[in-house]
This record gives structure tokens, C-alpha cells and sequence, in this order.
């Protein structure tokens, strides 16, 4: 399914993403600031960003729209835009749930000179968590009982809908675009309708893998952005003009709002963007039947999806979850983390790009 685009149709596509989320960005984070929406950290290391806007993917939605309203006749821009604009607004509903405070956890540091066991973990000295799990608050009052810990400080932690009603909101986007009937063969097989489960999958692996590394400043806008240009890369090298257009809308969202997220940032995108750029990108590997190639170029993030669930299922055990910040955790500097995965990304895609010339 090529689009009918030269690639100077694609060039300004690219710029009208790139400046128009640039433009709703600056704007949306007015907004936020004088409606005091903010972001409160809940990882210690991170409380100093308290007060930072949150919900700036709404300048996504913004663009998105104006992208759907330029670009209806696109077939792929239009399916892959309208996924997106979904997407972001399951994401941002699950932002305005999470503004009421479901509960205050205490925040303890260890002031004796052993190793405390506080829930699953063990705490060292001087070391400082949070008082989060059922087993952890029944221990705790016996900790200060007996001076073993102190409380430093209190985090509110915001209401979230049930994981159910959160894998049932996803598994609709995945129907959504099933339903389109515009994918219908993934990687070289003819899947028919069994495709639907398929994409299903997909959106939801996405979702979650782009939602789980939206934890460090310009982390996720920058993993997705490589990710994109790698597959426009792609694209350009081993396929059709049409793979390059839908990964060029997600490299201009993601580039623009880097220009506020980048390390200091000053804006977060919250659910409603990463949800955006997790439906967005699935669909965009999907449409342009990339998978083999879109799946290593997200490498970064499944990675940390797979830890996270390693240590859900009590088979690892980290401080805290997810990986980057127990790497945060343990003295490992926000910006070297940043380019850390930033730069594994770069490898992943160069990688997959070399093997595509040379192996397959």
C-alpha cells in the first residue's frame, strides 16, 4: 500500500510535524503551568522535578489533528494518525484519573548500621525507600519503634484505573485498528483474520513497553524518535516511499517535544503521550508491515518490560522498579542513563539495518 508522496510531500510533512508540535507544546505547558498540573514524583532520586507540567502529550493531540485534517486522503497517515488520537485519549483519561490522590506513602531512610528488611527489600544504611507494599507498612511502625528507620517525607500516590480496565481500553485501540482491515499480512505471512489478535498483541506490548520507559526526561521521546528515523532509514533503503511517512509524523512529535523534555525538562507527556507514541508506533510497523525490524528497533524498552515482569514475578528483585531507576538508584547519573538507552537504540538499529544488508 505505497502512498502517492515524493519525498519533498514527506519533507514537509515532517516540518509541519516538527514545528506544530513545537508550537503546541510551548502552548499546552502555559496552560498546565496555570492550571498547577504537575507531576509529583514518587522515586526519592526524582523528587526534585515536583511542580514540572505533566500531561503535555496533549500537544500531540493537537497535531495529530491537524496532520487528519491536512492529510485525510493519506490512507496510512490517516489510519495511523487516527490509532494515535485514540490512543492519546485513553492515555489522557487515565491522566485525569490519576490527579486524585489515592493514598500518602511514607518515605524512610535507615539510620542504624545493619541491613533492615523493610517488605521484599533489603535496606542498607543511610539508604532511603518508600513505604509501598501491604508487607512493607505492617513492618515499618516496628521499625521506628525501635529506631532502626526514620520517616523523611511523604509521597502522594495517584489513583490508577484496575490493570483489567486498562488491558480491556488497549485491547479496543488493538480492535480499532484490526477492524480497519488494512493489515492483513505481518512479516511475509498472509494471516487473513487472523491478523486482528495479532495487532491486538502488538498495541498492547507497545503501549505498555513505551509506557514503562516514560520515567526520565526525554527517555521515551528520544528512544521512539530514534527508533523512528531508524525505520524511515529502513524504509528508504528496503522498502516503499509509504514506510517513511507514518515513522516521520512519530520522529516530528517526538523531536519537537524534546525541545521542552530534553534533560532539564520542563514538560512530561504523561499517559496521554505515551500512549500515544506506544499505539502510534505499533501501528505505524504494522501498516508499513515492518515488524522484525520495528520489534529490534524498541529493543531498549522490551528489555525493561521483561525485567519489570521478571521482578513482579518474584524471580528478580529490584529497589525499585522500573530498571532505569534502580540504575538511578544505585548512583548512576539521570543523563548517563538517558544516553545509555539512547545509544543501545542507536546499536539495536544499526544492527538490524547491517543484518538486513549483509545476512538476510
Amino acid at each position: 500500500m505505497c502512498g502517492k508522496m515524493n519525498y519533498t510531500d514527506i519533507s514537509i510533512l515532517f516540518l509541519i510535524t516538527l514545528c506544530a508540535t513545537i508550537l503546541f507544546t510551548w502552548y499546552v505547558k502555559r496552560i498546565l503551568l496555570k492550571a498547577r498540573i504537575a507531576d509529583n514524583p514518587i522515586v526519592s532520586e526524582h523528587r526534585h522535578k515536583s511542580g514540572t507540567p505533566t500531561m503535555g502529550g496533549i500537544a500531540f493531540l493537537f497535531t495529530i489533528s491537524l496532520l487528519i485534517a491536512l492529510y485525510y486522503q493519506n490512507t496510512p497517515i490517516l489510519i495511523v494518525s487516527f490509532i494515535m488520537l485514540a490512543g492519546g485519549i485513553v492515555g489522557w483519561v487515565d491522566d485525569l484519573i490519576g490527579l486524585k490522590v489515592k493514598e500518602v506513602q511514607k518515605i524512610v531512610v535507615n539510620v542504624s548500621d545493619e541491613i533492615v528488611t523493610l517488605g521484599r527489600l533489603d535496606v542498607e544504611p543511610d539508604e532511603e525507600v518508600r513505604v509501598a507494599t501491604p508487607k512493607a507498612k505492617a513492618e515499618v511502625d516496628d521499625l521506628l519503634k525501635k529506631g532502626k528507620v526514620e520517616v523523611i517525607g511523604e509521597v502522594p500516590i495517584k489513583t490508577e484505573p484496575e490493570e483489567l480496565e486498562k488491558i480491556i481500553c488497549q485491547i479496543v485501540l488493538g480492535l480499532f485498528l484490526g477492524l480497519t482491515g488494512v493489515v492483513t499480512s505481518i512479516g511475509g505471512f498472509q494471516l487473513g483474520i487472523l491478523a486482528i489478535p495479532v495487532v491486538v498483541i502488538a498495541i498492547l506490548g507497545c503501549i505498555n513497553s513505551v509506557n514503562l520507559i516514560d520515567g526520565m526526561d526525554g527517555l521515551a521521546a528520544g528512544i521512539v524518535g530514534i527508533a523512528s528515523f531508524a525505520c524511515c532509514a529502513y524504509g528508504y533503503l528496503f522498502g516503499c516511499a509509504n514506510t517513511i511517512a507514518p515513522f516521520l509524523i512519530l520522529a516530528g512529535l517526538c523531536l519537537g517535544f524534546l525541545v521542552f523534555n530534553k534533560y532539564p525538562a520542563s514538560i512530561f507527556m504523561g499517559d496521554t503521550g505515551s500512549f500515544v507514541l506506544g499505539t502510534g508506533y505499533a501501528a505505524a510497523v504494522l501498516v508499513c508491515d515492518m515488524p522484525y525490524f520495528g520489534v529490534l528497533a524498541l529493543g531498549v524498552p522490551i528489555i525493561s518490560v521483561v525485567v519489570s515482569l521478571l521482578h513482579r514475578a518474584h524471580i528478580i528483585k529490584l529497589p525499585v522498579e522500573p530498571l532505569h531507576h534502580t540504575l538511578n538508584h544505585y548512583g548512576m547519573s539521570e543523563v548517563k542513563i538517558i544516553l545509555s538507552y539512547w545509544g543501545f537504540t542507536v546499536l539495536l538499529c544499526i544492527i538490524g539495518i547491517l543484518a538486513k544488508m549483509y545476512l538476510f
